[in-house]
């Protein structure tokens, strides 16, 4: 298989996910577990399995494509089980099903219509699911289907989570059980003051537009509440103030109670909240504060078996676990998320090197201890002592997952996900006195006596995620392929990006280009000092998303450096981004024109003077379209020539192969075109 079938096979498999063990669920006695694997590398289907810890054996628990009715199902993307690991719940379109875990035996509810987030109550009696904006709930045999919530406003939705929640806070869930499944703690979502925005396809003209509430920066949010919801379908509202803590970051029901907490519009405060079941009164746990933003730490907070209240505070120079406000972590060790308690252990993830993403667990009256035996990104899930433990590491594609009971011998977790065709040929180190993060691909040809390369810039740099970690991550492979084809490829992880602490993260506060542009220039300039196979009179930048907001910027404000830019649904106008994600960095548009017309490439388009390819999906709801419409339009009127290249039934990533496939080409002729390289 040549390097040109790369493309094709990183959407195929799903960017390498496919096959790929993922959503463990460990039995209460420690001796099962549940997951979903689609059945190869390449088959986008998703099934249910359950692995035997004692004998090592699976069993394909659930092959949506056997179901009655349901041929040519997408697969199971989500599940949920009861207490007990006896039975669960998924929903496919053609229905909502459960499964017995012991006998196999799958059902399909008697429901209408289509069906989401489906949930069988902790004692696995009936299953929650959302349908039409409403809740409702189904006795687990099939009988006595009711509503507990319905919408009671045009633009009111019951137990789902509002795009802030998904798109920035990472919170995706709207319901939640109490553990003796009686009652429930429920999101009302109010979205009748959130813009509508519209998403076109101007290919099918006869065809209406897609229209979706978007909360754009400085305009209104979903209104958010909580209630408490009995069986019967008894409503008490939760009281907490939503003018002064206007997003919901977390909620859940363990068994000291429902938890919830909550952040103000200006993300400096978050408080924790204990809700009384029976009144809805609340009562503080909790109250962050930080001058820029409080970072949201997936995972908590959450409490121990105990009662502790388990989060983090970044203290010292360092984002350190905490129980109960006092720091349990050392100085020095960045804690990235909690992946649980089990009892009164916590089990986390943290860096103490920025690349790695190690494993961790801590419980009262001992010191931190690590898990994992070698570098890489872990992460892992505990029940009843049973770890499930995943790695990906640099010396191998994928990711290789064990299951290992105490006092047990591991159990692996097969994985079906196809290798990439290509092998990294990638070096890593640190450039300039800030020791960034950096990683230089070379072609597998390249040999010492080649001429000098092309160098192609191709990094993230947002403060979304790292590209430089010990892993060998999906998108590196992207990489190797343009270095196959003759350049070489440089990736830095600069100021903002996770895993150097707090204040790294907020150096980009009030400017969320100037600092980034700096590093990468920084770093290129000591690469190419050092390294003489590289050419830097033929030098471009890549990148989508963040990164083709920081391509825009390095073609407009370094024209001496960068040669020529490709930036794919990128954001030119930071007015046209979301409330939550862009206001923890520029704060109001309102109080701040100036930081967002600072960061907003399209004021700069006069000053275009290096060829620029600019790259969309017209189905895109995350970054619009309009962002680079109008971009493309300063330009034109300013008399700056540059190529746009629009992708139809396309959204933020592309996901057809073929359509990948030639959008890499495109991207390599332009290249080729501008930095004067001959084609191979």
């Amino acid at each position: 298989m040549s390097t040109i079938e790369l493309p094709r096979q990183f959407v195929r498999t799903r960017r390498f996910s496919a096959g790929i063990p993922t959503a463990f669920t460990v039995s209460p006695d420690g001796a099962s577990v549940l997951f979903l694997r689609s059945r190869s590398g390449d088959d986008p289907v998703g099934c249910l399995w359950h692995l035997d810890l004692d004998s090592a054996t699976e069993r394909l628990l659930v092959d949506p494509a056997a179901l009655p009715g349901s041929a040519g199902e997408s697969g199971i993307t989500g599940y949920a089980g009861d207490d007990a690991a006896g039975l669960a719940a998924f929903a496919l379109p053609s229905g909502l099903w459960v499964v017995e875990v012991a006998t196999g035996r799958t059902r399909r509810l008697p429901v209408e219509g289509p069906v989401l987030d489906p949930r069988p109550d902790p004692t696995g009696r009936r299953i929650a699911y959302l349908a039409d904006g409403a809740l409702r709930v189904i006795d687990v045999v099939g009988s006595n289907d009711r509503a507990l919530a319905e919408p009671d406003g045009a633009h009111v939705r019951f137990g789902v989570a509002e795009y802030a929640a998904t798109a920035s806070i990472g919170r995706s869930r709207g319901y939640w059980w109490a553990p003796d499944g009686t009652r429930l703690l429920v999101a009302r979502v109010d979205e009748s003051a959130v813009p509508n925005w519209h998403v076109s396809d101007p290919t099918r003209p006869a065809s209406p537009p897609r229209t979706l509430r978007y909360p754009v920066a400085g305009g209104a949010n979903a209104q958010v509440t909580l209630r408490l919801v009995t069986i019967a379908g008894e409503h008490t509202q939760v009281d907490r103030d939503h003018h002064e803590f206007e997003y919901l970051t977390h909620a859940g029901w363990d068994a000291l109670g429902p938890l919830a907490a909550v952040q103000s519009r200006d993300q400096r405060t978050v408080r924790t909240l204990a809700v009384d079941p029976a009144t809805g009164r609340t009562r503080p746990l909790a109250e962050q504060h930080d001058p820029y933003w409080v970072h949201l730490l997936p995972g908590t907070p959450v409490r121990t078996e105990s009662g502790a209240l388990v989060a983090h505070s970044d203290a010292d120079g360092t984002r350190r676990l905490t129980l109960d406000g006092v720091p349990v972590t050392p100085p020095g060790l960045h804690v990235r998320e909690v992946f649980g308690v089990d009892g009164d252990d916590v089990l986390f993830g943290a860096s103490g090197e920025p690349t790695e993403v190690q494993l961790w667990t801590w419980r009262p009256g001992t010191e931190p201890r690590r898990l994992d035996t070698e570098p890489g990104v872990h992460t892992a899930v505990r029940r009843a002592g049973t770890l499930i433990h995943t790695a990906r590491t640099s010396d191998r594609p994928g990711a290789r997952t064990v299951a290992r009971r105490p006092g047990g011998t591991a159990v692996p977790v097969h994985s079906s996900a196809h290798d990439p065709v290509l092998r990294l040929r990638a070096t890593s180190f640190t450039t300039t006195e800030r020791s960034l993060q950096t990683q230089l691909l070379l072609p597998s040809w390249h040999r010492r006596d080649t001429p000098p390369l092309p160098v192609l810039v191709d990094p993230y740099a947002g403060p979304a995620l790292q590209r430089v970690t010990a892993q060998q991550s999906p998108m590196a492979f992207v990489s190797q392929w343009f270095a196959e084809q003759g350049f070489a490829v440089l990736i830095t992880d600069g100021s903002g990006t996770p895993g150097r602490g707090p204040a790294w993260e907020r150096e980009v506060y009030g400017d969320i280009l100037g600092p980034v542009l700096a590093d990468q220039v920084a770093a290129l300039a000591e690469v190419l000092a050092t390294r003489r196979e590289l050419d830097a009179s033929k030098v471009a930048v890549r990148g989508w998303s963040f990164g083709a907001m920081l391509a825009m910027a390095a073609v407009l404000r370094r024209p001496d450096v960068f040669h020529a830019a490709i930036a794919g649904a990128g954001v030119s106008d930071q007015r046209l981004y979301d409330t939550h994600w862009r206001e923890r960095f520029l704060g109001l548009p309102d109080e701040h024109p100036e930081r967002y017309a600072a960061c907003s490439p399209l004021f700069e388009a006069a000053r275009l003077s290096r060829p620029l390819l600019l790259v969309h999906g017209l189905a895109d709801d995350n970054v619009f379209p309009a962002s680079t419409l109008r971009l493309s339009g300063e330009l034109l009127a300013a008399g700056r020539p540059h190529e746009v290249l629009l992708l139809p039934d396309t959204g933020h990533a592309p996901s057809d192969e073929n359509l990948f496939e030639k959008l890499l080409l495109h991207q390599l002729d332009f290249l080729r075109r501008h930095l004067a390289i001959p084609a191979a």
